[in-house]
């Protein structure tokens, strides 16, 4: 069987991947990977198929029920956020996938905010999201300066290596 990866998938650093919804074609690309768990950032529940597969892989599925920032009213929530960040600098949690139905602009919100704690410029920071997401930026980018990183209260004893 072919190693098929998800929509936008993608290495963040050692042990965190980000893409889009998985489907039946991606299952053994993701069983290749290990994972321990994954973070979904949609308001929709995983069809049945996606159901079976995480229980029958043992993985921890951590569901967001968040939508995208869409101007004026809606945006990510920075709890979810918080609390994804959380989980993703604990290396106990590794090798965790984060993904949203396309893997932009949602993921993009998250890996933003994990590049501020990462001390990346905002250019930097930036020019990843557009990899991702295209032109659709200014919700996001407002999201992603405005989060305050410094109040991320994640376990310094179990950090990962590229922290």
């Amino acid at each position: 069987m072919p190693l098929v990866p998800p929509l936008n998938f993608a290495m963040i650093a050692s042990g965190v991947y980000r893409s889009g919804h998985p489907n039946k074609q991606n299952f053994a690309f993701l069983r290749k990977l290990g994972l321990k768990t994954i973070m979904y950032f949609a308001m929709e529940d995983y069809p049945p198929e996606m159901q079976h597969f995480v229980e029958q892989e043992g993985i921890e599925v951590l569901h967001y029920r968040t939508e995208g920032n869409k101007e004026p009213f809606v945006e990510v929530n920075p709890e979810d956020i918080t609390h994804a960040l959380v989980k993703l600098l604990d290396r106990r949690s590794h090798p965790v996938l984060i993904h949203c139905l396309k893997g932009k602009h949602r993921i993009g919100c998250l890996v933003g905010c994990l590049r501020k704690i990462q001390r990346w410029s905002m250019t930097s920071i930036f020019d990843e999201y557009r990899k991702f997401a295209g032109t659709k930026v200014l919700a996001d980018q407002e999201f992603i300066e405005t989060f305050v990183d410094e109040k991320v209260p994640y376990d310094h004893n179990y950090k990962p290596k590229w922290l």
